[in-house]
């Protein structure tokens, strides 16, 4: 990452928990180790294979991990936005991840090798709280995801999943709650 993004994707890291336990210099250290990709609407971060080598971080731009049924139906399983990270999981076991993920809109993603993650990452005892606290939210929003998928009618998935996104993304304000993400009626039906 050149000097001026790494000024501007500051605040990003440190608004995740882990990346937030990294002292000033530790954190220069690692935002020097990152690798920055802008990726388009529509193209493919990574594909379900490639998933055991990177840990990626949204700096902008919105995206979805999917899963693609047997006729080539998209089920989205998550969305995650500015802040937000993904890959970890395999880089502790070295295994992939059923999913696939796709730009929902021009992004920037930052990348942080499996050889990096283990020498930074993995030798700090208060990062790895903040990781395991993270796998079980992530467990949470899974166990959710199951229970909207077990609804019979489709109108209480699409219940459930509005429900779901309000919780995670909502804005409120005078009129509500707002849900700041462009999502087609498809992307919707595609979460339910």
């Amino acid at each position: 990452m050149n000097v001026t993004n790494r000024n501007k994707h500051r605040a990003t890291l440190q608004a995740i928990p882990f990346f937030s336990c990294f002292s000033n210099e530790d954190l220069s250290t690692i935002e020097q180790i990152i690798m920055e990709k802008s990726v388009r609407k529509n193209d493919v971060i990574l594909w379900e294979e490639e998933t055991k080598d990177y840990m990626y971080i949204v700096f902008s731009g919105k995206i979805k991990v999917v899963q693609m049924g047997p006729e080539g139906k998209e089920q989205i399983l998550v969305i995650r936005k500015k802040g937000d990270f993904f890959g970890e999981m395999a880089l502790l076991d070295g295994k992939t991840q059923p999913a696939t993920v796709v730009a929902m809109e021009d992004a920037t993603v930052g990348l942080v090798s499996k050889n990096d993650f283990e020498t930074h990452f993995l030798n700090n005892d208060k990062v790895l709280k903040e990781f395991i606290s993270m796998l079980c939210e992530r467990l949470r929003e899974s166990w959710l995801m199951l229970r909207v998928l077990s609804f019979d009618n489709a109108e209480d998935r699409v219940r459930a999943v509005l429900n779901n996104v309000s919780s995670l993304y909502g804005v409120k304000d005078m009129r509500g709650t707002i849900i700041p993400l462009k999502l087609t009626h498809q992307e919707i039906a595609n979460y339910a």
